[in-house]
């Protein structure tokens, strides 16, 4: 997605809009965190190691079912860049605890897989989100959108606040209400291995045309508040700016 059309899209934030009359208020929901773990495996080696990713489902479902786990995934990269990441596995959980304890399990049963160790190379993230929704079930080949963002030192320190209560999650509530995404969240690190400044927004539709349909939502409300531009831009930094998109199989509870 164009640069321009998420600027369009967070930037109302900034603006201090007012919500509807009878609108739901917005509040932080209770923590959730993801386990991210990263891999650049060679092309050659890619149909072995989507093969072992698939089959940690067991030790996931298993998690999912006795309340360890609300949700796991696996993804193949579908816009590739030199040296990063070609697939992930990643869990979800409402305590770091859970996190560890499927951890500890994929771990063992991963120990010795060859499927792993043609990777070249490996990174591993732990997010929080308080904003967030999901449908629950299993899917299939969905399309993950990921837009990395960092906010600049003179932003708000509410700013994240802001953005998600009087934009991002009253926006995403629709996309999610009316089919075109099945899952969104807003994410911050919770082990910071990188500036703690940033934080991503992420959502996950079945098809393409989702992509479509979530573009078209972006430019639409980017009409009704032209000074949007603006307004993000004294919060963020531009050239911070990245964005990812993955396509995978996964579940939620």
């Amino acid at each position: 997605m164009h640069r321009k059309m998420w600027i369009i899209f967070t930037g109302l934030c900034g603006i201090a809009l007012a919500a509807p009359a009878g609108a739901q208020e917005v509040k932080p929901k209770p923590p959730l965190y993801s386990y991210v773990a990263e891999w650049q495996v060679p092309r050659d080696k890619w149909a072995d190691f989507e093969k072992g990713s698939a089959s940690m489902a067991e030790v996931f479902d298993k998690a999912v079912a006795d309340g360890t786990l609300v949700g796991y995934g696996h993804d193949e990269a579908v816009v590739h860049s030199a040296d990063g990441p070609t697939h992930d596995t990643w869990w979800a959980a409402d305590s770091m605890a859970g996190l560890v304890k499927v951890l500890e399990l994929a771990r063992a049963s991963a120990a010795g897989s060859s499927a792993m160790s043609a990777a070249t190379k490996h990174w591993d993230n732990i997010f929080v989100s308080r904003y967030y929704n999901r449908k629950p079930g299993a899917y299939k080949g969905a399309y993950t959108r990921i837009s990395l963002y960092k906010f600049k030192a003179s932003a708000p320190e509410d700013g994240l606040d802001q953005l998600c209560q009087h934009l991002i999650v009253p926006a995403m509530e629709k996309l999610i209400a009316d089919g075109t995404i099945f899952e969104y969240e807003v994410d911050t690190e919770a082990v910071h291995s990188d500036d703690p400044s940033t934080f991503a927004m992420v959502f996950q539709t079945s098809t393409p045309e989702g992509l479509d349909k979530v573009q078209a939502a972006i430019l639409g409300t980017g009409k009704e508040h032209p000074l949007a531009i603006a307004a993000f831009g004294t919060m963020t930094e531009d050239n911070a700016h990245r964005d990812y998109l993955l396509k995978g199989d996964g579940a939620y509870k």
